[in-house]
């Protein structure tokens, strides 16, 4: 790279020549250029507007100038990147979402649907924290289509249920399904979190967390127009299975688009890691490390409590007070609400003052204002049933008044999930920009996530009183907010005391 450009600075026009509109149409033609001009000028132009841009062998970055002007939908940008994992989301678990969401898996009885839960979170919240590691030694394409392919099992599975009614195979689907979701997931949170500028890291995420619910609002309109006219009925309908096994099938497919980290060059020239593939020795070690980060566990109630809740709200708010097609058309707001919900607090957490600092901490204040009304609100409805004291009939949507305060409720709790995971995300960006970190940190907070959902929906398979689920929700929920108060105020770094940036605006390789 660096002997062509020497050699090319020999036959190169003048700067002064290039930069100036009144001269730029005296330049020598393509055609009226000599052999050997024209062997050494055009190719240095050329070089310029590649798709990837070369990097200094030294510092990792490309140049500024040059960087300028890439196109803005490039294939390796991080906007492209980022959309494309949200699409691979959407049909994956946007669509997973969709059928733990109408309560029990879309069964009467959700005894299968907590099993299957409970064994794909135990080797979720395993493989969880493996993933990061497994994603820097794999790269994004192979770890992603492994992970995306057991989500087609799984809804398979239910599939088989719908005839048979042995959960077993519901159960080993759901273990599979926990293997490839850690994969996936840490996947993703490396790229959603890595990819970005570091100062629009919450618009990255609104945008991918956008997408990523879009599938559980087309999710959940399978179920109600295929099980609109059964007003009876008590389970979907195998049609409803099977499109979500077509979706989940597209989904493993356009894995395969996603771009390995190195080949992805932001605007500024900089690339997401300078290091193309890691090791298991090194990724272990590294792995193991993140147990004594005090920074990680500051995050545990964080981590344990943002999907803790979802056995709750799917089974005994959607599953036990509604009919299906109702649970279906629920589905639609509840996805469509975190996609609101993921816009205003990105919004929030990149745009509301300068000090990303300042940033941070008026978003976790947002988010608790917002989960105190909420889950005091879910504490109202709840006293109003028990497992043993049921409403005598289920709602439908066309109920009027009597459906609207719980439709309202859970729609309530869908944008409370979008604010409080998207908040925890941008903490989790705001600790670092470089892809292999960040997939470890990715992979820890969504393993003790899933360790947390696994013993959520052990607690509701074990009838647990509902009262006391909702409670040790909103324990959870609250304990976290000043733990991350105080990872905000030690770990987050403003621009100008990021090490490596200028106050006159620098490249930032990395925050560690």
């Amino acid at each position: 790279m660096r002997s062509f450009l020497r050699q090319s600075e020999l036959c190169s026009p003048s700067p002064l020549l290039l930069n100036s509109s009144s001269t730029r149409t005296s330049l020598p033609t393509q055609h009226s250029l000599p052999e050997s001009l024209r062997c050494s000028i055009i190719p240095l132009f050329q070089s310029k507007s590649q798709m990837g841009l070369e990097l200094d062998e030294e510092t990792g970055k490309g140049s500024p100038e040059i960087a300028g002007k890439t196109p803005f939908l490039r294939y390796n940008s991080p906007l492209v990147q980022v959309a494309l994992i949200g699409l691979v989301c959407f049909c994956c678990p946007g669509m997973f979402n969709a059928l733990s969401g109408m309560g029990g898996g879309g069964q009467v009885d959700p005894t299968a649907a907590n099993n299957a839960n409970t064994a794909l979170y135990t080797t979720f919240s395993v493989f969880g924290i493996l993933g990061g590691g497994i994603y820097n030694i794999l790269g994004p394409q192979l770890t992603l289509v492994t992970g995306c392919s057991t989500y087609v099992l799984y809804a398979g599975s239910f599939l088989y249920y719908n005839h048979y009614h042995h959960q077993a195979f519901a159960i080993v689907a759901g273990a599979f399904l926990g293997i490839g979701a850690g994969l996936l997931w840490a996947s993703q949170g490396a790229i959603m979190t890595s990819y970005p500028p570091h100062d629009r890291k919450g618009v990255y995420i609104s945008l991918f967390w956008s997408i990523f619910n879009m599938g559980g609002v087309i999710g959940g309109l399978i179920p109600f127009v295929l099980n609109f006219h059964r007003t009876d009925a008590v389970s979907v309908n195998d049609g409803t299975y099977i499109g979500f096994m077509v979706f989940m099938s597209i989904g493993t497919l356009l894995s395969l688009s996603i771009l390995h980290p190195s080949r992805v060059v932001r605007d500024d020239g900089s690339r997401c890691t300078k290091i193309k593939y890691s090791s298991m020795r090194v990724e272990a070690r590294e792995i193991l490390k993140l147990f004594r980060d005090w920074r990680m566990l500051l995050m545990v109630p964080a981590s344990w409590g943002s999907n803790f809740f979802y056995s709750y709200q799917f089974n005994n708010v959607n599953g036990l007070l509604f009919n299906v097609r109702t649970r279906g058309l629920n589905n639609i707001f509840y996805w469509a609400a975190q996609m609101i919900g993921s816009v205003v607090i990105g919004y929030i957490m990149d745009f509301s003052f300068k000090s990303r600092r300042v940033r941070g901490l008026l978003g976790v204040g947002v988010v608790a204002i917002f989960g105190t009304a909420i889950w005091g609100g879910g504490l109202a409805n709840q006293l109003s049933y028990t497992r043993d004291d049921l409403p005598s009939r289920r709602l439908d949507f066309k109920d009027g008044s009597d459906f609207a305060g719980p439709f309202v409720l859970y729609f309530s709790y869908g944008l409370l999930d979008a604010m409080f995971q998207s908040m925890v995300y941008w903490v989790i960006g705001a600790l670092a920009d470089d892809s292999e970190i960040l997939s470890r940190y990715s992979g820890f907070y969504k393993g003790v996530q899933s360790a947390g959902a696994a013993i959520a929906w052990q607690l509701d398979t074990q009838k647990v009183s509902l009262l006391s689920e909702l409670i040790t929700n909103w324990a959870l929920m609250t304990v976290s907010f000043p733990l991350l108060v105080l990872l905000i105020l030690r770990a987050v770094k403003d621009d100008d005391e990021v090490e490596g940036k200028s106050k006159e605006g620098g490249v930032i390789p990395g925050i560690h």
